[in-house]
């Protein structure tokens, strides 16, 4: 009987963040982002401004929390990855699932929202320079993963910004095409064979590094 009152609490803040994100990017996309205090974004989710912070740190982070959720990704697929795998293989394994389920943090979602989101981001300074520092963070997690197996980080970091460079690009088309009105429905195959070819072409030059014993 314990857990129940923490579940419910748990579903209680998820449903004010959730709110709190919606009313933000409503707010954001009707006048720019630069235009909106916190505290309107507060008053009109019909919370105060301190929750606000409590739930979310920044106004950058009213936005962003979603896509940092994400940032540890590939670094999680080689941490988690099977004896004989190479750090391509496994990454290429987990973003051929996230296609196969549509997965909105790779950018195959026809949901409105999310389309204008990613739009906000790339015209906005502020926000764009923080999505920038994510893919940098995913980097380095790649890195820090890579490293404590073979204990060369040079090698590490070289193959971590080869293979997040990838993933990204893949993910970058995806936008580009959603933004231009393609069905994410209709782009899954599309995503799915040019995700083959950018690993494939990362892994001809790692060849197979590192290999889990």
């Amino acid at each position: 009987m314990a857990e129940e009152p923490l579940g419910l609490r748990e579903r209680k803040k998820r449903q004010t963040a959730s709110r709190i994100w919606r009313t933000a990017l409503d707010l954001f996309l009707e006048r720019g982002y630069d235009k909106v205090s916190v505290a309107e974004i507060a008053a009109a989710a019909e919370v105060s401004k301190m929750t606000v912070f409590n739930y979310f740190g920044t106004k950058e982070d009213v936005l962003l929390g979603p896509m940092e959720e994400h940032v540890g990704d590939a670094a999680d697929a080689v941490r988690r990855r099977g004896p004989g795998e190479s750090a391509v293989d496994a990454i290429r394994r987990q973003f051929l699932d996230k296609i196969a389920e549509r997965d909105p943090s790779i950018g195959l979602s026809d949901d409105a929202r999310l389309v204008q989101l990613r739009q906000l981001i790339s015209d906005t300074p502020a926000l764009a320079r923080r999505a920038m520092l994510f893919q940098m963070r995913g980097v380095k997690l790649l890195a820090d993963v890579l490293a404590e197996e073979t204990g060369d980080r040079l090698m590490a970091s070289i193959a971590a910004q080869q293979l997040v460079a990838a993933r990204n690009a893949v993910i970058l088309e995806n936008h580009r095409r959603l933004v231009a009105g393609d069905k994410a429905e209709d782009m899954a195959d599309d995503c799915a064979a040019l995700a083959e070819r950018a690993f494939d072409l990362v892994e001809k030059g790692l060849q197979g590094y590192p290999e889990k014993a």
